[in-house]
């Protein structure tokens, strides 16, 4: 990665990350609190843990669609202030009505979609599932650290004050959104953002990516409804010592993930490493089924679903990004994001209500039958095109005049992708190296590759 792609992929992976730590800082200490307050009941306190995810969800496609019609950094903003908002007015509630409310304001802040979005812009494609990739592994340590830290800060601050540094964080977010990260500059038609989500919505290869991110995070969240359980009943290790299975297998997973996606991006077997990542995480279920009275035989399957995991939470992103067309690449990110929320929360449902009728083994079956499912609807999917990447020195230009050369420089043959950074003075193309002709970038207002 260029200085640049490093500085964008690590501002926006921590604003993926604050929204991330508004669920997970808040899992061990929320219910806990909300039985304090006025009108508590177990409904509510369960309805205040969820619908931070429920509506994720529904604002999700408007979020990305905004996204490809106002500008990624302006919709960016906007979730960060509604999501500092619901921080905000759940400090100071005083029932449980009101925490609700706050909740549902944080997840009304979606900024996944026009997040991912935006880091697709400006990263270049062989670029993309490394930038994917910080932000799982991010999103994964963050997890880690919250669940011990959860306690450590509600004893210190108490649950309002982690609402609260909450909601400051989010606003240091948009300073540094806007300091840190550059303004993309699409092409006229890109612009022009109406008629994307139907054009997504019926998209074959991008309903299968949909339907991939939703069926992998109902597995993650269904596995890990029964594994602690199990961890505990089954292998008499107490919830204090989960951790220690916890942390080596992830550090393991990512370590072993690295290589897959270097394999995948430069060989070009993006597909074929993404259907036999599909595999081993039903082996991974099998092993957990298997062996679910053997500590080994539980790290080890619990090891082989999160090395799959990890590279298809990392390499999902870039081939929508990559399928997705470049005008509804917002829309796109939407609805996979809806897909994802709606596959944790289909997760953890299903699965408690699995586990109350059939236990651990029929949630674990479950799982399995889905993963037979998923291989099948993903044998038809389409690999992403095969591009090269051309840095383009383009020099000092207005925004005005960055927008004429966008469209000069995507009207080119075998221009597939154009995107122009006046603050950079570059341009980053996606051509097909077979039609691409150099020669014709002189012809455009002089520049050089």
């Amino acid at each position: 990665m260029t200085s640049s792609e490093r500085r964008v992929t690590g501002t926006l992976s921590a604003i993926y990350i604050l929204r991330m730590l508004g669920l997970f800082l808040l899992l061990p200490v929320l219910a806990l609190y909300a039985e304090t307050l006025p009108g508590a009941t177990p409904a509510r306190i369960g309805l205040a843990l969820g619908v931070y995810g429920l509506t994720q969800a529904v604002f999700g496609i408007p979020f990305g669609s905004a996204s490809d019609r106002f500008g990624r950094k302006p919709v960016i903003t906007v979730g960060l202030l509604l999501f500092s908002a619901g921080s905000v007015l759940a400090a100071a509630a005083h029932g449980v009505m009101a925490i609700i409310a706050g909740r549902a304001l944080q997840g009304a802040g979606a900024v996944a979609a026009p997040i991912m979005a935006l880091l697709a812009d400006l990263l270049r494609p062989e670029q993309r599932s490394k930038g994917m990739a910080a932000i799982g592994v991010s999103i994964g340590a963050a997890y880690l650290v919250s669940l011990p830290l959860g306690p450590v800060l509600a004893a210190w601050l108490t649950v309002p004050g982690i609402f609260l540094l909450i909601a400051v964080l989010a606003l240091v977010m948009i300073g540094l959104l806007w300091w840190l990260v550059p303004t993309p500059v699409a092409p006229r038609s890109t612009r022009q953002a109406q008629g994307q989500l139907r054009q997504v919505l019926t998209d074959p290869h991008l309903l299968r990516l949909d339907f991939s991110i939703m069926a992998l995070h109902v597995l993650m969240t269904g596995t890990f409804v029964v594994l602690p359980p199990l961890l505990r009943d089954q292998l008499q290790l107490p919830p204090a010592h989960h951790l220690w299975l916890y942390l080596p297998t992830v550090v393991l997973s990512v370590v072993a993930m690295v290589p897959l996606i270097v394999y995948a991006e430069r060989r070009a077997r993006l597909k074929q490493v993404f259907i036999a990542m599909v595999a081993l995480l039903g082996v991974g279920l099998a092993v957990l089924m298997a062996g679910s009275h053997v500590l080994v035989a539980v790290a080890a399957g619990l090891l082989a679903f999160l090395i799959a995991f990890n590279v298809l939470e990392a390499t999902l992103p870039s081939m929508m990004s990559r399928l997705a067309p470049m005008a509804g690449r917002g829309a796109a990110m939407g609805v996979y994001s809806t897909a994802q929320f709606l596959g944790a929360f289909v997760g953890g449902a299903g699965a408690g209500w699995l586990r109350g009728h059939y236990g651990a083994p029929g949630v674990l079956l479950a799982g399995l039958a889905l993963c037979v499912l998923w291989l099948a609807v993903s044998v038809g999917l389409r690999p992403p095109a095969k591009l090269q990447t051309r840095l383009v020195d383009v020099g000092q230009i207005s925004p005005q005049r960055a927008r004429t050369l966008t469209d000069e420089l995507s009207a080119l043959p075998g221009v597939a992708e154009a995107v122009v950074i006046p603050e950079e003075g570059v341009a980053y193309l996606r051509v097909d190296g077979a039609r691409f002709d150099p020669a014709r970038l002189q012809q455009v207002a002089g520049v050089t590759v």
